[in-house]
């Protein structure tokens, strides 16, 4: 194990009787469960948020999409998508119609004729 002993890099060296990273107490602050969650302090976490609510909300603007507009799309697309996997499972069952009608015939007759030998 190669270890770092720079005294410049201070939080980065290990402490060898433990065998764990060396964390300086002074740059440690308790940090609220709030604080985790949003990945930083509530205002700047809000403001952020404004930030990118108004880029976004100008850019579809621009492009004449509304809430209402998307949620329809998103709406017709899944349908969409779930009226082709129907049509999809409808055309796999007549290729499994059709396939067994050729396949079943011949293995019973394979049957027969192994039982006669």
């Amino acid at each position: 194990m190669i270890l770092d002993h720079d005294p410049r890099r201070q939080g980065t060296s290990q402490d060898t009787s433990q065998g764990t990273p060396y964390v300086d107490p002074s740059r440690v602050r308790s940090r609220s469960a709030l604080h985790r969650f949003l990945g930083g302090s509530p205002a700047t976490v809000l403001i952020k948020l404004l930030l990118l609510s108004i880029l976004v909300g100008a850019g579809m603007a621009m492009l004449g999409l509304t809430p209402g507009r998307l949620f329809w799309h998103a709406y017709d697309t899944l349908r969409d998508l779930i009226d082709l996997g129907l049509v999809t499972f409808r055309d796999f069952g007549g290729w499994i119609l059709a396939g067994a009608v050729v396949v079943v015939p011949l293995w019973l007759i394979s049957r027969l004729l192994a039982v006669s030998k």
